[in-house]
Protein backbone atom coordinates (compact mmCIF):
# COMPACT_ATOMS: atom_id res chain seq x y z
CA UNK A 1 0.00 0.00 0.00
CA UNK A 2 2.98 1.96 0.72
CA UNK A 3 4.28 1.39 -2.57
CA UNK A 4 1.01 2.66 -4.16
CA UNK A 5 0.92 5.84 -2.35
CA UNK A 6 4.27 6.55 -3.09
CA UNK A 7 3.75 5.87 -6.93
CA UNK A 8 0.51 7.41 -7.91
CA UNK A 9 -2.00 9.96 -8.78
CA UNK A 10 -1.95 7.70 -7.19
CA UNK A 11 -7.85 11.02 2.16
CA UNK A 12 -11.40 10.55 5.93
CA UNK A 13 -10.25 11.93 9.40
CA UNK A 14 -9.35 15.42 8.30
CA UNK A 15 -11.76 15.63 5.85
CA UNK A 16 -14.16 18.81 6.21
CA UNK A 17 -17.80 18.60 6.84
CA UNK A 18 -19.62 18.71 3.79
CA UNK A 19 -21.02 22.23 3.06
CA UNK A 20 -24.04 20.91 1.75
CA UNK A 21 -24.70 19.16 5.00
CA UNK A 22 -23.43 22.20 6.92
CA UNK A 23 -25.73 24.55 5.12
CA UNK A 24 -29.01 22.33 5.24
CA UNK A 25 -28.34 22.02 9.21
CA UNK A 26 -27.86 25.15 10.30
CA UNK A 27 -30.99 26.23 8.57
CA UNK A 28 -34.52 26.03 10.13
CA UNK A 29 -36.88 28.13 8.26
CA UNK A 30 -38.64 27.20 4.53
CA UNK A 31 -37.22 30.46 3.01
CA UNK A 32 -33.90 29.74 4.72
CA UNK A 33 -33.88 26.16 3.76
CA UNK A 34 -35.10 26.42 -0.04
CA UNK A 35 -32.02 28.80 -0.29
CA UNK A 36 -29.70 25.54 1.38
CA UNK A 37 -31.08 23.18 -1.43
CA UNK A 38 -30.47 26.12 -4.39
CA UNK A 39 -26.97 26.41 -3.60
CA UNK A 40 -26.64 22.63 -2.51
CA UNK A 41 -28.05 22.11 -6.69
CA UNK A 42 -25.23 24.71 -7.73
CA UNK A 43 -22.47 22.75 -6.25
CA UNK A 44 -23.55 19.41 -7.91
CA UNK A 45 -20.38 18.19 -8.50
CA UNK A 46 -21.51 15.04 -10.26
CA UNK A 47 -19.70 15.58 -13.56
CA UNK A 48 -16.20 17.14 -12.27
CA UNK A 49 -13.95 14.59 -13.58
CA UNK A 50 -15.54 14.37 -17.09
CA UNK A 51 -13.01 16.32 -18.76
CA UNK A 52 -10.39 13.42 -17.70
CA UNK A 53 -12.42 10.51 -19.89
CA UNK A 54 -9.80 9.30 -22.25
CA UNK A 55 -6.85 8.45 -23.33
CA UNK A 56 -3.46 10.71 -21.57
CA UNK A 57 0.44 10.57 -22.01
CA UNK A 58 1.45 10.42 -18.13
CA UNK A 59 5.10 11.53 -17.04
CA UNK A 60 5.50 10.99 -13.58
CA UNK A 61 8.28 12.32 -11.28
CA UNK A 62 8.33 10.91 -7.85
CA UNK A 63 10.74 11.32 -4.56
CA UNK A 64 12.50 8.20 -3.98
CA UNK A 65 12.35 8.44 -0.02
CA UNK A 66 9.55 10.89 1.12
CA UNK A 67 9.91 12.57 4.74
CA UNK A 68 13.52 11.69 5.03
CA UNK A 69 15.44 14.95 3.71
CA UNK A 70 15.21 13.37 0.38
CA UNK A 71 15.99 15.14 -2.75
CA UNK A 72 16.60 11.87 -5.17
CA UNK A 73 13.89 12.17 -8.00
CA UNK A 74 13.14 9.23 -10.55
CA UNK A 75 11.16 9.54 -13.87
CA UNK A 76 7.94 7.37 -15.11
CA UNK A 77 6.23 7.25 -18.38
CA UNK A 78 3.98 5.85 -20.17
CA UNK A 79 -0.03 5.75 -20.35
CA UNK A 80 -3.66 6.49 -18.11
CA UNK A 81 -6.75 5.12 -20.06
CA UNK A 82 -9.94 6.67 -18.14
CA UNK A 83 -13.52 5.36 -18.81
CA UNK A 84 -16.51 6.58 -17.35
CA UNK A 85 -18.81 4.93 -15.01
CA UNK A 86 -22.68 5.22 -13.77
CA UNK A 87 -22.62 8.52 -16.25
CA UNK A 88 -19.86 10.13 -14.76
CA UNK A 89 -20.79 9.46 -10.94
CA UNK A 90 -17.89 7.18 -11.28
CA UNK A 91 -14.93 6.70 -13.04
CA UNK A 92 -11.78 4.08 -13.35
CA UNK A 93 -8.33 4.99 -14.57
CA UNK A 94 -5.80 2.23 -15.77
CA UNK A 95 -2.36 3.42 -15.49
CA UNK A 96 0.26 1.62 -16.87
CA UNK A 97 4.64 3.52 -16.46
CA UNK A 98 7.86 1.98 -16.80
CA UNK A 99 10.92 3.47 -14.99
CA UNK A 100 13.97 3.08 -13.19
CA UNK A 101 12.36 0.40 -10.48
CA UNK A 102 10.35 -1.52 -13.51
CA UNK A 103 6.91 -1.64 -14.97
CA UNK A 104 4.43 -0.31 -12.47
CA UNK A 105 0.34 -1.41 -13.18
CA UNK A 106 -2.11 1.18 -10.87
CA UNK A 107 -5.61 1.44 -10.77
CA UNK A 108 -7.90 4.71 -9.65
CA UNK A 109 -11.57 4.43 -8.57
CA UNK A 110 -12.82 7.47 -8.08
CA UNK A 111 -16.34 7.36 -6.90
CA UNK A 112 -19.07 10.55 -6.48
CA UNK A 113 -21.00 10.76 -3.06
CA UNK A 114 -24.50 12.61 -3.66
CA UNK A 115 -25.38 13.56 -0.28
CA UNK A 116 -22.26 14.99 0.65
CA UNK A 117 -21.20 16.40 -3.18
CA UNK A 118 -17.54 14.94 -2.84
CA UNK A 119 -15.53 12.50 -4.39
CA UNK A 120 -13.76 9.92 -2.84
CA UNK A 121 -10.45 8.13 -4.70
CA UNK A 122 -9.20 4.74 -3.96
CA UNK A 123 -6.11 4.09 -5.27
CA UNK A 124 -4.47 0.59 -5.97
CA UNK A 125 -1.77 -1.45 -7.75
CA UNK A 126 -1.16 -5.18 -9.58
CA UNK A 127 1.45 -5.72 -6.88
CA UNK A 128 -0.92 -5.09 -3.92
CA UNK A 129 -4.48 -6.12 -5.00
CA UNK A 130 -6.03 -3.76 -1.96
CA UNK A 131 -7.62 -0.33 -2.10
CA UNK A 132 -5.55 2.46 0.02
CA UNK A 133 -8.02 4.15 1.91
CA UNK A 134 -9.99 6.83 0.53
CA UNK A 135 -9.20 10.11 -0.18
CA UNK A 136 -12.06 12.43 -0.03
CA UNK A 137 -12.55 15.86 -1.74
CA UNK A 138 -14.33 17.84 -3.82
CA UNK A 139 -13.41 20.50 -7.32
CA UNK A 140 -13.64 24.48 -6.66
CA UNK A 141 -12.98 26.70 -9.38
CA UNK A 142 -11.38 24.32 -11.22
CA UNK A 143 -9.04 22.62 -8.48
CA UNK A 144 -9.40 20.10 -6.65
CA UNK A 145 -7.89 19.16 -3.20
CA UNK A 146 -8.87 15.58 -1.24
CA UNK A 147 -7.08 14.37 1.98
CA UNK A 148 -6.52 11.15 3.82
CA UNK A 149 -4.94 9.84 6.89
CA UNK A 150 -3.09 6.81 6.77
CA UNK A 151 0.07 4.93 8.34
CA UNK A 152 3.16 5.64 6.72
CA UNK A 153 6.80 3.79 7.98
CA UNK A 154 5.09 3.15 11.43
CA UNK A 155 3.94 6.99 11.97
CA UNK A 156 0.29 8.12 11.12
CA UNK A 157 0.47 10.92 8.46
CA UNK A 158 -1.63 13.71 6.42
CA UNK A 159 -1.96 12.96 2.82
CA UNK A 160 -2.90 15.43 0.37
CA UNK A 161 -3.93 15.14 -3.18
CA UNK A 162 -4.07 18.13 -5.79
CA UNK A 163 -5.61 18.26 -9.24
CA UNK A 164 -5.01 21.28 -11.34
CA UNK A 165 -3.95 23.12 -14.32
CA UNK A 166 -6.80 21.40 -15.69
CA UNK A 167 -7.36 22.62 -19.70
CA UNK A 168 -8.51 19.94 -22.42
CA UNK A 169 -5.88 18.53 -23.64
CA UNK A 170 -3.53 18.86 -20.22
CA UNK A 171 -3.70 18.31 -16.34
CA UNK A 172 -1.22 18.01 -13.09
CA UNK A 173 -1.71 15.56 -10.29
CA UNK A 174 0.12 16.50 -7.08
CA UNK A 175 0.34 14.66 -3.63
CA UNK A 176 2.27 16.05 -0.76
CA UNK A 177 2.79 14.20 2.84
CA UNK A 178 2.94 15.83 6.42
CA UNK A 179 4.13 14.32 9.60
CA UNK A 180 3.04 16.97 11.38
CA UNK A 181 -0.49 17.54 11.43
CA UNK A 182 -1.03 19.45 8.38
CA UNK A 183 1.52 22.03 9.18
CA UNK A 184 4.11 21.53 6.42
CA UNK A 185 4.05 19.91 3.49
CA UNK A 186 6.04 17.95 1.59
CA UNK A 187 5.38 17.06 -2.05
CA UNK A 188 6.74 13.91 -3.47
CA UNK A 189 4.56 12.71 -6.44
CA UNK A 190 3.82 14.95 -9.71
CA UNK A 191 2.68 13.78 -12.27
CA UNK A 192 1.62 15.67 -15.86
CA UNK A 193 -0.84 13.99 -18.46
CA UNK A 194 -1.16 15.24 -21.68
CA UNK A 195 -4.13 14.22 -23.95
CA UNK A 196 -2.76 11.43 -26.75
CA UNK A 197 -3.61 12.38 -30.05
CA UNK A 198 -6.48 10.52 -31.27
CA UNK A 199 -8.39 11.75 -27.70
CA UNK A 200 -7.47 15.41 -28.95
CA UNK A 201 -8.91 14.76 -32.56
CA UNK A 202 -11.93 13.40 -30.68
CA UNK A 203 -12.58 16.01 -28.39
CA UNK A 204 -11.88 18.76 -30.86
Amino acid sequence: MKVVRACHLLLSAVVLTAFSAHVLAQTDSGGDKAQAQDIVKDRDGQHDWDWDIGSWNVHMSRLLHPLTGSTTWVEYSGTDQVRKVWNGRANLGEVEVDGPTGHLELLSLRLYNPDARQWSMNITSSASGALSPPAVGEFKNGRAEFYDQEPYKDKIIFVRFVVSDITPKSCRFEQAFSADGGKTWEVNLIVKETLATDEAVKKQ
